[in-house]
């Protein structure tokens, strides 16, 4: 069920040019939860969806974890919540609707995993948000930073002086986008 509501999303996305990770980014990150083994994760931009259903097929797959997402845009958050009840994951995920920094400070449980896929420039802050509800250590993944650096470059700076950070290339089939990168670091205090 996942494979096919997965495929329909994309190519809803490629479509409406809805930002989205795309397959050869989106396999990264679930490899990367598949090994975290997160309790909580933490997505800020659900966008319809996408990226969220390859990391709840993760989850139902390794039998743990919830996501909590955040969307802004209530039209694309309904989308989202209607594909993850398609596939039966609506018991392990929180779909937020709302600005993402405000949601973020008001999770008061521990957080292993944190995806930043919203405004390149709302990174930062929504990083400070949850700052102090994340596990030591913790996951942190930031889609988009070869085509954002410049407007995450606090966001950046932080994290690859802080802590240990490393940058993941992709050749990439997108109509808007062929290379990016995610920004994956360990979160430790």
């Amino acid at each position: 069920m996942f494979e096919h509501v997965i495929k329909e999303v994309e190519e809803q996305c490629r479509v409406d040019r809805i930002p989205m990770l795309g397959p050869e980014k989106a396999k990264f990150v679930a490899k990367c939860v598949e090994e975290a083994k997160p309790s909580l994760i933490v997505e800020c931009g659900t966008a319809i969806g996408y990226s969220g259903l390859w990391i709840l097929r993760v989850l139902k797959e390794i039998g743990t974890g919830r996501l909590i997402t955040v969307e802004i845009d209530a039209q694309r958050a309904e989308k989202a919540r209607a594909s993850f009840e398609r596939v039966g994951a609506s018991d392990i995920v929180d779909s937020r609707i709302g600005d993402a920094q405000k949601i973020l400070k008001s999770i008061k449980e521990p957080v292993d995993f944190l995806f930043l896929d919203n405004n390149f420039d709302n990174y930062y802050p929504c990083f400070k948000a949850i700052e102090p509800q994340l596990t030591n250590p913790a996951i942190i993944l930031a889609d988009n930073v070869g085509i954002g650096a410049d407007s995450m470059a606090d966001y950046l700076e932080h994290v690859r002086t802080t802590y240990q950070s490393e940058t993941h290339w992709f050749d990439i089939d997108l109509p808007w986008v062929k290379k990016d990168a995610i920004e994956v670091s360990i979160f430790r205090h």
